[in-house]
């Protein structure tokens, strides 16, 4: 017998793709389409491809992709120019993040213990990487690259700058003059620039105006650029959210006595950032792919150790294969983000 509610299921979804002229047309020429592309594509990336062995002459007579060039160069494309011998220590620093991400998905986890673990992680991750103590080789930010870089680049920032654009907002609505002119400065002054020139003040500019002593280096320098351009970008989504919330809520708290901080933190803010769920994950995924943007300014992110994988004269450069695999991780980090936020737009929904 066929479950209860099929036979509607499978009329609703035949009036949606048949239902109408329109509908079926654009049906048949979507696969069409896909008829098109999908077959000649698996062809060459799965069917004819090479995977092994990872040689330079495996790759010489393929008919389809050169994926062994992948394989040989991904300590390269993954870790960039970070000593070969040390490489284990980047890739313990993704493990820690990534796994912190997964964990941090899970509500049973969000208690305060959930930011110690957090920041004693962080501060691995940076021991990890530049070493220089427990008998670890000193690195140079200079050396790190791939993925741990936009990975930190991704944490760091946007760690920093959510809570930013808390106080930016917030400072944006306020009845101090002074507070609300600042911080409408500064949102609107970054909010009108692009990054890249923000990289480049971080990078070019700046050592023009402080002394070598007091002069961070060019990893930390766009950082700072990076947390200052997510920070003003998310005070405005966040602004939003302060906005929709019913001015009753404020009148509710004034009216059980309490405080400014108090008002905002524990009723106003965790309805805002409810209702702001969907335009904060795009300001997020829109900042991990942005990291891309400091290969502009030198620092070895997954692209340019991409590119500097495909420099290798003794194999014959599959760019295609290089940035469909860089391109795989990109969209493996975005798309987890926006499932994520996905389940927190349910999860708020469920609550009301």
């Amino acid at each position: 017998m066929a479950p209860i509610g099929s036979t509607r299921f499978g009329e609703a979804t035949w009036r949606a793709f048949f239902g109408t002229p329109l509908n079926a047309a654009l049906t048949i020429a979507f696969l069409g389409f896909a008829a098109m592309i999908v077959p000649p594509f698996l062809r060459w990336a799965i069917w004819d491809a090479v995977v092994f062995p990872a040689v330079p002459a495996s790759c010489e007579a393929r008919a389809g992709a050169c994926w062994s060039f992948v394989v040989a160069k991904s300590g390269q494309i993954l870790f960039g120019i970070y000593p070969y011998d040390e490489r284990w220590r980047p890739a313990i620093v993704c493990a820690i993040i990534l796994t912190l991400l997964g964990m941090s998905v899970r509500p049973a986890s969000w208690t305060k213990w959930l930011a110690v673990v957090w920041g004693t992680s962080m501060a691995a991750v940076l021991v990890l990487m530049g070493g220089g103590v427990f008998g670890l080789a000193s690195v140079p930010t200079s050396a790190w690259g791939g993925l741990p870089v936009t990975l930190i680049l991704t944490v760091f920032a946007l760690g920093i700058a959510f809570p930013a654009s808390i106080f930016l907002a917030l400072g944006r609505r306020s009845d101090m003059p002074v507070v609300r002119i600042g911080c409408v400065l500064l949102i609107e002054t970054v909010r009108g620039l692009p990054l890249l020139s923000l990289l480049f003040v971080a990078s070019i500019m700046l050592p023009l105006f402080l002394p070598d002593s007091l002069l961070p280096d060019k990893f930390v320098r766009a950082l700072v650029a990076l947390t200052i351009f997510a920070a003003a970008y998310l005070a405005e989504v966040v602004r939003g959210g302060l906005q929709a919330v019913p001015k009753g809520q404020f009148e509710g708290a004034t009216a059980l006595g309490l405080g400014y901080w108090s008002t905002h933190f524990l009723v106003v803010l965790p309805q805002a950032i409810r209702v702001s769920i969907p335009a904060l994950a795009n300001t997020i995924i829109v900042m991990v792919k942005n990291t891309s943007l400091v290969l502009v300014v030198g620092i070895f992110d997954l692209i340019s150790s991409g590119k500097a994988a495909l420099a290798d004269p003794a194999w014959p450069s599959p760019s295609a294969e290089t940035y469909l695999f860089i391109g795989a991780l990109y969209f493996a980090l975005a798309f987890a983000f926006a499932r994520f936020a996905d389940f927190l737009e349910r999860r708020g929904a469920n609550a009301r």
